[in-house]
């Protein structure tokens, strides 16, 4: 898979992010029986003050998050706890962003290793990107029971 990069946080520098997003999506696209090879995708490596400000203007909510994506296009499926259509995926499947403080303060705070939860994250906005959402009780039913299994081919506990 290609994955570009832009770290804008230095305090990324200290953990193999491309390694760990390499492992993650490679391991949550053949999951879903995709070709990783066929695919790309972008990550910022931000703070909290950037991804605020980029999660108040594309959400409207003036706050730092641990993830935001933007999938390339909305693949969304219409009835609530249904598979996306992953046909005709575009290659390019979007962009994320990873707040550096939030993710560090949530590791900590849940006493998880700080790969193990940014990998989760990582799987989490692939999958937004995919169509996969956690807006209804069954979108975030299939959405966390497959992010469960992938993270568990990872070797990374369930996060839930």
């Amino acid at each position: 898979m290609e994955i570009d990069i832009l770290t804008e946080a230095p305090q990324w520098d200290a953990l193999d992010l491309e390694g760990l997003a390499q492992a993650a999506f490679t391991e949550a696209l053949r999951d879903l029986s995709l070709d990783p090879d066929a695919f790309a995708l972008s990550i910022l490596a931000c703070d909290d003050v950037r991804i605020a400000t980029l999660n108040t203007e594309f959400r409207g909510k003036p706050t730092a998050t641990n993830v935001l994506s933007w999938p390339t296009e909305d693949r969304a499926p219409d009835v609530p706890g249904t598979m996306p259509d992953l046909a005709g995926l575009l290659e390019e499947l979007g962009d994320l962003a990873l707040a550096y403080e939030t993710c560090a303060r949530e590791a900590r705070d849940g006493g998880k290793p700080f790969a193990d939860h940014v990998t989760h994250l990582l799987v989490h906005g692939l999958l937004h990107c995919l169509g996969f959402d956690h807006e209804t009780d069954p979108d975030a039913t299939l959405m966390e029971a497959t992010e469960t299994r992938i993270l568990a081919r990872l070797g990374v506990p369930d996060p839930y």
